[in-house]
């Protein structure tokens, strides 16, 4: 899952991977070479241990803030649809409002099929039982939030924007959002 990876927790891992790399070195390498270690030079060891301390902490913190940036809003994750309210043509008669051009069908031949959706998400209709991203069946996701997180991914999901066709995303939208909203 490591090419699933989003710019800010691929800069985590390699912050971490450099603070666990100096630990190893300084645990099993150095005191091989030298027994004294760090002997006089305590100082600068701890100078160093550190540096790589704050460095991952700072790391922690401000690259999770810039990671919940970039995840979707948390009325899209929590599946609570905001639908506007019908509107009045007439006196008396209102009419609702129309969901995008999507075809639920093919969006169900895409979303079993080349997205490989059925991996990573649960979703009854579909026959799928992946357990890495969310369960779509609880979710319930409106069209909108469908096509914003297939487009752009977030949250450990990648996007899809260059691997699928603009209609194909509405198409899945529909898909999703027809069989988790009724």
């Amino acid at each position: 899952m490591l090419l699933a990876l989003t710019g800010y927790q691929a800069a985590l891992l390699v912050v971490a991977a450099c603070f666990i790399a100096f630990a190893l070195v300084a645990a099993l390498v150095i005191p091989r070479t030298r027994p004294s270690f760090p002997g006089n030079r305590l100082g600068v060891f701890l100078a160093v241990v550190g540096v790589f301390f704050v460095a991952q902490i700072s790391a922690v913190l401000v690259l999770a803030e810039i990671g919940e940036a970039d995840e979707p809003a948390k009325e899209e994750t929590t599946g609570a649809a905001t639908t506007p309210p019908p509107t009045e043509t007439q006196p008396g008669t209102t009419t609702e409002t129309t969901q995008a051009e999507g075809d639920a069908t093919a969006g169900k031949a895409v979303f079993t099929g080349s997205a490989g959706c059925t991996a990573c998400h649960t979703l009854a209709d579909a026959n799928a039982t992946g357990t890495v991203g969310p369960n779509l069946d609880t979710l319930k996701p409106s069209y909108d939030a469908v096509v914003k997180q297939v487009t752009n991914g977030g949250g450990g999901m990648p996007p899809f924007k260059d691997t699928l066709s603009e209609q194909q995303i509405q198409d899945v939208a529909a898909y999703v959002s027809s069989v988790t909203q009724g």
